[in-house]
């Protein structure tokens, strides 16, 4: 008797160990309110970017306004995870969800690494929570170390909320909680969240009607729905932590193929622990930088290295893991791009691999010595990407399948470039059906090469002095691989139609009658091969319709990089003046450029974001300054031989990065949204950002700099036209 009273007893107090909630966790049945809130992604304005190097660690996060956005998984083009963010409440009167607090603050812990710090204080000094994320380099799976602070004293209550968005498409999900573990899945991918100290309860439901945050700015409680059907489901956990007794707190987001291995990956790096994991994965780091080489003499400052090597690592995890070579643009979709709207849903945008976007963070990874990443993008370019006819895409999902599909020779050109500068002849046959696609491209309106379809800001067709920069020197480029495989007639052919196409770029893009000077100067791009016709075009992205010879850009500096144009040329040296004069812009971070006259690709008047809708002619939303360009500026002044020059853009283009290290595609303007604090010029907006063509252009002119030349210059371009 007594050892049946023994047994009973114990029973008793295990269960008694067990929470409460989480044996209850499950027991409301179906949430209600499917399928919930149509998904939509965050604000592209991301302050961090992290995944581990090893391969076997397929997963990526970002962060975004105190909290985790996007996860990718299992590739660099597919976000499954839109959010995890926090709740603190007392149970009766507050319930303050952490990315809302005005004070938030971001770092990256090791400045040899991709690990980032988030601390977030509540607007009444109530609480202060401290989050450290990162990937475990063994498996996928995001580690978010939690200390959660009471500022009062008082005890309060910490919950975590995951909205998963699995396959890059967040209506069809269905998710479940079973005691202290929360999954959701699809047909094809899956999410578990998990806490050590394991979860007190656990809820799941719809977005908008019972997901844990609804239910607690509502209600201050959470009520335990231990199922979710198809549609947009999101997952809650209270934690064990109160801010007093309990202040730590580790969450494991998992993913896998199905909810089991989810599940096994999350209690795997759970199992692990916070402090191993985080050394694992900085040691990844670490071990990388090791083989590229250190900041270059030209950074003069703490800060500015620590950017220059936060770039590099940026460059280098925007890398798939399944798909060498295949670096992405941006890991965030702007504006009306994360809407999710039928046209961009799944979403395809900046996370996507450009050409020539790849270029620029092939040749930035090369500057700073990884050879092999260049070489990757090589083979990518032309093993994965380039389509039978010899052309690259607009751009590709990471697996090479075309997602936008419209024709810019820029794109087909600076793979060749990139070719020859890394002495890849044995790329040969992918470069000659690239270099005949730029001799042989015909529109469907019957225009030849040089003119294209887009381009190089994608939203123009004609003849543009940057793509006919780039099509001369891929030409050159490809004539000098030509010669390496003994193909002497291919060699002639190419540089023969180099030559022709440089001497048709006066009649093509340089005006001399133009408004913006008496002298002659380039125009951004002309529809009809004549600078001096006064044909007009919608400049597109609800902007003004204009006669093409008022619209300037700066892509003509391309000319100079490559090796086409002198520097000292009097009318590159004249539109520069014009180009300065009419649309540049002086910040308190340094002066930068515009794209165009009057580009509308940038949030409204008022802040709000882009969108595609606006009539023509409204200017209802302004482009803002690119802070790249300063970059491109820097390496002309370098081949014009002004270093001090281009020491000054290096330093302004550093001083646009956020606390973090990320670097943004545009910075606002002369005309910042007014009525509203944040909107400083020369601070960033909310572009894609990380940009990688950004931080990419800031490594590569930090070499330049030191080097004193233009190192992204081909010897063979410089030498036929310019000479040795």
């Amino acid at each position: 008797m007594r050892k049946v009273f023994l047994l009973a007893l114990a029973a008793l107090l295990v269960t008694s160990l067990v929470p409460a909630a989480a044996t209850a966790a499950g027991s409301g049945g179906e949430a209600p309110g499917a399928p919930g809130t149509r998904p939509s992604w965050l604000p592209a304005d991301k302050t961090g970017f992290g995944t581990a190097r090893e391969a076997g660690s397929d997963i990526w996060f970002t962060l975004q306004a105190g909290r985790m956005s996007e996860v990718y998984y299992p590739d660099l083009s597919t976000p499954s995870v839109r959010s995890l963010e926090l709740v603190v409440s007392d149970g009766r009167s507050f319930a303050t969800v952490d990315s809302s607090a005005r004070a938030q603050q971001v770092r990256r812990v090791d400045s040899g690494s991709l690990t980032y710090e988030q601390t977030i204080t509540d607007d009444q000094h109530r609480w202060r929570l401290r989050k450290t994320y990162v990937t475990d380099p063994a498996r996928a799976s995001v580690l978010v170390d939690v200390d959660f602070t009471s500022l009062t004293g008082r005890p309060y209550q910490l919950y975590a909320v995951a909205d998963p968005d699995l396959t890059n498409d967040g209506s069809d999900d269905s998710a479940r909680a079973s005691g202290p573990l929360l999954t959701a899945s699809d047909a094809t991918t899956a999410a578990a969240l998990t806490a050590a100290p394991s979860f007190t309860s656990t809820s799941v439901g719809y977005d908008g009607a019972s997901d844990g945050i609804t239910q607690l700015t509502k209600t201050r409680r959470l009520t335990p729905y231990a199922s979710a059907g198809k549609g947009n489901v999101v997952l809650t956990g209270q934690t064990a932590a109160d801010g007093v007794r309990s202040r730590h707190v580790t969450l494991a987001l998992g993913m896998g193929a199905n909810s089991s291995a989810a599940a096994d990956n999350a209690k795997a790096s759970q199992r692990r622990g916070f402090r191993d994991t985080e050394r694992a994965y900085d040691r990844g780091w670490q071990g990388y930088l090791r083989t590229v080489s250190r900041p270059p003499s030209s950074l003069k400052t703490g800060s500015e290295r620590d950017l220059y090597t936060a770039s590099v690592l940026t460059l280098a995890a925007s890398e798939d893991k399944h798909h060498p070579g295949a670096f992405i643009a941006s890991p965030s979709m702007p504006w009306r791009f994360g809407n999710n709207d039928p046209e961009y849903s799944p979403s395809g945008t900046y996370h996507l691999v450009w050409p020539r976007d790849l270029y620029q963070i092939a040749t930035g990874l090369l500057a700073a010595g990884d050879r092999a990443a260049a070489n990757r993008s090589v083979d990518y370019m032309f093993g994965t990407q380039q389509l039978p006819d010899g052309h690259l895409p607009q751009n590709s999902n990471v697996d090479g399948k075309p997602y936008w599909t419209s024709v810019q020779l820029d794109e087909t050109a600076f793979p060749i470039v990139l070719a020859q500068q890394l002495g890849r002849a044995d790329v040969w046959p992918g470069v000659k059906k690239a270099a005949d696609f730029l001799l042989n491209y015909r529109a469907d309106n019957g225009k030849t090469s040089p003119y294209t379809q887009q381009e190089r800001w994608e939203e123009q067709d004609g003849y543009s002095p940057s793509t006919i920069a780039a099509v001369i020197a891929g030409l050159v480029c490809a004539a000098d691989l030509a010669s390496r495989n003994g193909a002497a007639a291919d060699a002639r052919r190419y540089l023969v139609a180099a030559d022709a196409f440089k001497a048709g770029l006066a009649k093509q893009t340089i005006t001399t009658n133009g408004p913006l000077s008496k002298d002659p100067y380039f125009v951004r791009l002309t529809k009809d091969g004549d600078a001096n016709a006064g044909t007009k075009y919608n400049l597109g992205n609800s902007s003004v319709t204009m006669d093409q010879r008022a619209v300037t850009d700066a892509g003509f500096l391309e000319l100079v990089r490559l090796g086409v144009y002198a520097p000292d040329d009097p009318v590159i040296r004249n539109s520069v003046k014009v180009t300065d004069a009419d649309i540049s812009y002086t910040t308190p971070n340094g002066q930068f450029w515009h794209r165009y006259t009057k580009d509308g690709y940038g949030e409204q008047a008022d802040g709000a974001p882009w969108d595609y809708t606006f009539p023509s002619e409204s200017r209802s939303t302004f482009g803002r300054l690119w802070p790249l360009l300063a970059g491109e500026r820097g390496e002309y002044e370098l081949a014009a031989g002004d270093r001090a020059a281009a020491a000054g853009r290096l330093r302004d283009l550093g001083r646009v990065a956020s606390s973090a290290d990320t670097m943004p595609e545009q910075v606002w303007d002369e005309n910042p949204p007014s009525g509203s604090p944040g909107f400083a010029p020369g601070t960033p907006t909310g572009s894609a950002t990380p940009l990688a063509w950004t931080h990419a252009q800031y490594v590569r002119l930090a070499w330049a700099v030191k080097d004193g030349s233009v190192i992204e210059q081909p010897a063979v371009v410089r030498c036929h036209f310019l000479g040795c």
